[in-house]
This record gives structure tokens, sequence and C-alpha cells, in this order.
């Protein structure tokens, strides 16, 4: 099943499941919006709206508040000396399509992802593999790491010496 829904003077074609970048939304991350102006409901019937299907809604939770990349407003006027440089980001909201409700139903509460525990594991990875590279070999990189010299001492003690016959171009020799 999918949904036409207009946001932000957008449309957007969602399903269940989806994660759908929109123009910014008044909601914290983990929070359950609604998107009231739904124009199509498909699946094994289509229902197009006159513009907008009465009663029905897309709901979605919130997953994260953001900037996108910046965009560069670079303005000049020719033979004048003018120019302008102004970046531009614009702010998004990242959401996750829920459910797709027709009929005025209200969206059903979401049952908490288990996404800390996934975080927490790897966690427990890396100190199991902490345990396990101490009975071995250095690696390259450790070795590497180990002594090495110091390039910038050379690098300080040359110093450079102006050109014979050559002035020092402070002074403009009158001649």
């Amino acid at each position: 099943m999918f949904a036409v829904i207009r946001t932000g003077g957008k449309q957007y074609r969602v399903a269940a499941e989806d994660v759908v970048r929109v123009d910014k939304i008044k909601a914290n991350p983990g929070e359950i919006v609604q998107f009231g102006e739904v124009l199509v409901v498909g699946g094994d019937n289509i229902t197009l709206g006159q513009p907008t299907i009465a009663g029905a809604s897309v709901a979605a939770e919130v997953l994260e508040q953001g900037r996108g990349p910046t965009i560069i407003v670079f303005k000049k006027r020719r033979r004048k000396n003018s120019r302008r440089k102004r970046g531009h980001r614009q702010e998004f909201t990242l959401v996750r399509v829920t459910e797709i409700l027709t009929d005025g139903a209200k969206p059903t509460k979401l049952p908490q992802r288990e996404a800390k525990p996934v975080a927490a594991a790897p966690a427990a990875a890396t100190v199991e593999g902490a345990q396990t590279t101490e009975g071995k070999a250095p690696t390259r990189k450790a070795m590497a790491k180990g002594p090495t010299k110091d390039k910038t001492a050379k690098k300080r003690s040359k110093s450079k010496t102006p050109a014979k016959g050559k002035p020092s171009g402070k002074g403009k020799s009158k001649g």
C-alpha cells in the first residue's frame, strides 16, 4: 500500500517503513507526526482525492532534524567590482513512515525499536577484540608509530642565503 502526501509545498510517494527527507517540521526526534494532506492512496484499488482524501492520513516517526549541504549563492556584477558571496543550508526533518491510515483512524503507538542493544553489542565486541590482541605480535601500524625520525629538524637547520650578485630588492640602485 502506498500514499502520495503533500508537505512543505512538495509531494512525496511513501509506503510503510519508508525513510523520507521532508522540509523542517516542528517536532522532536522520536515523536509521531501525522500528514493530513493525502492526495492518493494506492494498493489493490486506488483512491484519488479531490484534491485530498477525507479522513486519510499518514503517520510517521521523526528520526532526525538536520541541515543539508551548503549551497553557495554568488552574485557578481561585471566591471563594477561588486561581488556578494553567501551560503545557505536548508533545514530538513528525516521521518520514517509507520502506517497509512484511512477512514479517520488514529495512529498506533510504536513499540520501542531495539536500536540501543544493537549499538551496545559492537562496544562489547571491541572490548573482546582488545583482549585478543594483547597476545599477538604488534602490527605494522603499531611498529610504524614507534620510533620515527624528526623530519622537521632537517628543514629548520637549512637557512636560505641570498643569491650572489643580485641586489636584495629592498632599495633600488640608481645608476
